[in-house]
């Protein structure tokens, strides 16, 4: 089968992780038979610096024929890079959030998984987290405080500013069917989290969240409020499956389910519209200070490029084959710097992709 994808290098460390993704991405083609073609599309810093502006249409319509897109990260040092020096809709981020609006990528998932070779990397204690865990958060992507209006005004001499956050029931009734349609496949444990006991946004939330649990009867649905998951997150992590929230919750949450996890480096995720499209990329940052030096953990955009192949390509066995691969390299211990521990083989950026390529079957 040939598949055109759209690959967004981006900044910072991206053009390195990405290459190493698609290395293992060739690889898979080679074995099982494909044939990926890849369209290469400037966003965030790179797209200012080449056009002044963070994203372009061209990009956007370039993206949207193909049948995935593969990014890397975007951004860069918010203290040095001219970057930010501009206007908040010029900046890096803007172009993020752009093209998720563009593509209608209303649905993120981020997988937070605890390898038990990496137990050692986990700040918990072993008692919390022993026998691993798997979590999977299904932050609603294209709503809420990041896209509501906004504004910074001067108001008696004193400086105020205005974020609105703003949901209606049809962007939260699609985002809990993705939820519970997952949920299904996995352990059919869903907690949906807000802060009902507050913000009315969050209210409605729960409301539609139950009308939709009620055509899933096979599906556990429980209600938590905001605060007690990110302290649950570190008590008990095992007790979740999926995890159902809104945009900002989930930007929060999400990362410290990643820190849980021993590294954000291994932390993969897919954005999707309402058919099997979708964009994949790793939850971390740019990480300017190592950009170039081949020292960033690509096991995160190589599992986001795994679940392109799962979501968008239908290509499951092949996915398989990658995340099985990947578990391979950590069983036999090799490492990155960020996920180094006692006894184990640090691997450059490359070497990482190399090992993961080889493990493919």
């Amino acid at each position: 089968m040939k598949y055109n994808i759209a690959c967004i290098p981006g900044d910072g460390i991206g053009p390195e992780i990405v290459r190493e993704a698609v290395r293992v991405l060739d690889t898979v083609a080679e074995k099982y038979g494909h044939e990926f073609k890849y369209t290469e599309l400037l966003l965030g810093g790179a797209s200012i610096d080449a056009y002044g502006v963070p994203l372009t249409d061209e990009t956007v319509e370039k993206a949207k024929a193909a049948d995935a897109v593969l990014m890397g990260s975007i951004g860069g040092d918010a203290k040095t890079s001219p970057w930010y020096r501009l206007e908040p809709s010029k900046r890096p981020e803007a172009g993020l959030l752009g093209i998720r609006k563009a593509l209608g990528l209303f649905a993120n998932l981020r997988p937070a998984v605890l390898y038990k070779e990496l137990a050692a990397a986990c700040p918990l204690k072993e008692e919390l987290t022993e026998g691993g865990f798997d979590i999977m958060i299904m932050r609603e992507l294209t709503g809420g405080l990041y896209f509501g209006e906004r504004k910074t005004y001067v108001e008696n001499g004193i400086r105020c500013a205005v974020d609105t956050l703003t949901y209606n029931e049809n962007e939260i009734r699609r985002i809990a069917v993705k939820a519970f349609e997952i949920a299904k496949k996995r352990r059919g444990i869903v907690t949906s989290v807000d802060k009902a006991n507050v913000l009315d946004s969050s209210r409605l939330w729960r409301s539609v969240v139950d009308e939709v649990a009620a055509d899933y009867p096979e599906v556990s649905l429980s209600h938590m409020l905001v605060d007690n998951c990110a302290m649950q997150l570190v008590r008990d992590p095992k007790q979740f499956d999926v995890i159902l929230t809104e945009n900002m919750f989930g930007d929060i949450l999400s990362d410290e389910a990643s820190m849980v996890t021993g590294s954000i480096g291994m932390l993969a995720s897919a954005s999707l519209n309402d058919t099997s499209f979708g964009l994949y990329e790793p939850s971390h940052g740019s990480a300017p200070d190592i950009a170039g030096m081949n020292k960033a953990n690509p096991i995160a955009t190589i599992l986001s490029a795994s679940m392109m192949l799962r979501f968008s390509l239908d290509l499951g066995r092949e996915a398989d084959s990658v995340d099985n691969a990947v578990k391979k390299v950590l069983e036999d211990g090799y490492r990155t710097g960020d996920i180094m521990s006692e006894g184990c083989t640090a691997l450059s950026t490359d070497e990482m992709g190399k090992k993961i390529s080889e493990k493919i079957l």
